[in-house]
């Protein structure tokens, strides 16, 4: 298939100021372990456009900034990405900001956020600025949103952005809960089996088969439900699909379900279908794993085309 040109993308949620460090040894509680720092921005939305903005996809982010240096120094550096920042300010807060831990074997050990900028904001809070967008943007623009958002201002989005295509991603047990009114009004879920627990009320033994069931029986109409390293499946066109993680070295964690996102996202905006866009968001996670941060340095739209011709020889 010959690529078109992308869609373009408005993404809206989290904009954090991540910190991260790398431990040499295993992490003990109530004692210091040696490790390397990394700061960088961070947030599900923030990943997601961060990636598709590599992947040659414009992308407009949208989201809640303290007046900080956090705040200016994630100015600077996104816009340095090419990103088009669509950012509310919000004086007397702290810009988010999210602090993990990570052992040797690059699973997380622990991890604070501070996301008080984007929780405790009112409903209305990007109101003016969405009527802007959806009046500006062509049709074929493809909405995303985390669930960071309060669950009033998830409301508004769906009713304000409508018809549009809109993708959500549940990011977290305890946020995903959020978009249970909504799941019928969004175009795809991405979520993990946690998430997908907690939106069904089903025990977490239950078999991924079975929860696929109850999310369609919920209403959602496609939906990207991943579990670790085993399959990621797939609701599209009343079927459900399985797709094979790719195998890796894992260096780390962080970002890697933001990456597989990302990489199915620029496969949608030029087109494709969602079981075709996948390999493409498979290809994304394991770059993302094999590197160090949310954002693999040879992330590219060309890297994950040629992963894809390769699994077609």
């Amino acid at each position: 298939m010959t690529d078109i040109k992308p869609f373009p993308v408005i993404a809206i949620g989290a904009i954090h100021y991540d910190t991260i460090a790398h431990a040499s040894e295993t992490i003990r509680p109530e004692t210091s372990t040696p490790a390397r720092f990394a700061a960088r921005p961070g947030g599900v939305a923030t990943n997601l456009a961060r990636s598709l903005s590599r992947l040659g996809v414009s992308v407009r982010l949208v989201g809640a900034i303290g007046d900080d240096g956090a705040a200016r120094e994630l100015s600077r550096q996104l816009t340095g990405e090419g990103l088009q920042l669509e950012t509310v300010p919000r004086p007397g807060f702290a810009t988010g900001q999210y602090l993990a831990l990570h052992d040797p074997s690059g699973a997380l050990a622990a991890a604070c956020v501070d996301d008080r900028v984007l929780a405790e904001a009112p409903a209305d809070l990007f109101d003016s600025l969405l009527a802007r967008l959806t009046a500006d943007m062509p049709s074929e623009t493809l909405w995303f949103a985390d669930a960071n958002l309060p669950a009033d201002m998830l409301r508004r989005l769906v009713a304000r952005v409508r018809p549009a295509r809109l993708i959500a991603n549940a990011v977290s047990e305890a946020k995903a809960i959020r978009l249970k009114p909504l799941l019928a009004d969004l175009d795809c879920l991405m979520l993990n089996r946690g998430e997908a627990v907690a939106l069904t009320d089903l025990p977490r033994d239950t078999a991924a088969e079975d929860l696929a069931s109850a999310l369609v029986s919920a209403g959602l109409n496609r939906f990207v439900l991943t579990s670790g390293a085993e399959d990621v499946m797939v609701l599209e066109d009343g079927a459900v699909s399985r797709f094979q993680p790719r195998a890796t070295r894992i260096i780390d964690v962080t970002g890697a379900g933001d990456a597989l996102m990302a990489g199915t996202l620029a496969a949608l905006a030029r087109g494709r279908k969602l079981t075709a866009a996948m390999p493409f968001g498979l290809a994304a996670a394991a770059l993302t794993l094999s590197s160090t941060g949310a954002l693999a340095d040879g992330l590219s739209w060309q890297a994950l085309h040629q992963f894809d011709q390769m699994d077609k020889i």
